[in-house]
């Protein structure tokens, strides 16, 4: 079996399917045994588990999970992957290939075929063009999981573990925190990637809430106020929300709520903490 987590046997896999790689699908594929086992670890898969890898390239990472998980589901949008994959995973029968997109696949359908719609884990080096839609898109279906683990760049990451104040902080955050618990378990620089990608990396797991972090009656009021206060950073929260399209709530409404929680009117979407945010919500669906 090909140790594909070094570099000398990715290329010459590469080369044996002379194989290019697509701009288009924003692909970097690790060959650091080191990161590939901190990424093990980090997701913490057990002989029990069954989990979804999205992006699984040449099977890298699905050859690792596969020898701990008890099903590897891999899912793979580049067509010209799938021969690749067929012949690096042959020796494992505890891993289904998947040609799509996971974007158009029904997730929900797909665990609960493939795991009778138990939790699974999810362990992934994302296109970073695409990171944020897919766990967002993870999280608002409703999919049953464990965790998320993923490898993103190094900003991304940042941006999920910030709080109010800092400069990282944004709607993406909040999502994130509302639904999960993110911790980052490493960072990783380029050259541990063919080919490089010209920003640094890391890795992040988002430990899933059994419910979310805070009670709100109206979820998507909240994400919609949470996205309409920092479309405009610079001006205030009353400002902001009073500009947005889609916020059917008027200047003085906002500023009494505000007051309401003791906030004052000239305060900037970005000083709120998610708890403030679905406070926020309730009041103004009063």
């Amino acid at each position: 079996m090909a140790n594909l987590g070094n570099p000398q046997e990715t290329i010459a896999v590469l080369q044996k399917y002379q194989f290019n790689f697509q701009k288009k699908f924003g692909q970097n594929f690790l060959i650091d045994m080191h990161v590939l086992e901190k990424i093990m670890d980090a997701a913490g898969v057990g002989s029990e588990d069954c989990v979804l890898e999205i992006g699984p390239g040449i099977g890298t990472m699905t050859q690792m999970l596969a020898e701990r998980a008890a099903k590897v589901i891999a899912v793979e949008i580049d067509n010209n992957l799938i021969p690749i994959l067929q012949d690096t995973l042959s020796a494992y029968d505890n891993v289904k290939i998947i040609h799509n997109d996971i974007l158009k696949l029904d997730l929900g359908k797909l665990v609960e075929e493939e795991n009778g719609g138990k939790p699974i884990k999810v362990v992934a080096n994302l296109p970073y063009y695409i990171t944020t839609p897919i766990i967002m898109g993870l999280f608002e279906a409703e999919v049953p999981l464990d965790s998320i683990t993923v490898m993103v760049q190094k900003e991304v990451a940042d941006r999920m573990k910030s709080g109010p104040g800092n400069k990282d902080y944004g709607a993406l955050s909040l999502a994130v925190q509302y639904y999960s618990d993110p911790v980052i378990a490493a960072n990783v620089p380029p050259n541990c990637f063919i080919p490089r990608p010209n920003v640094g990396s890391a890795v992040i797991v988002l430990h899933r809430h059994q419910t979310p972090a805070v009670s709100v009656n109206n979820e998507k009021m909240m994400f919609r106020l949470i996205r309409a206060s920092f479309n405009q950073r610079r001006k205030t929260l009353v400002n902001g929300l009073n500009n947005a399209p889609d916020i059917p709530f008027s200047k003085e409404q906002i500023t009494e709520a505000l007051e309401q929680m003791g906030l004052k009117a000239n305060i900037r979407g970005e000083a709120l903490t998610l708890e403030q945010f679905a406070e926020l919500t309730n009041i103004l669906e009063q």
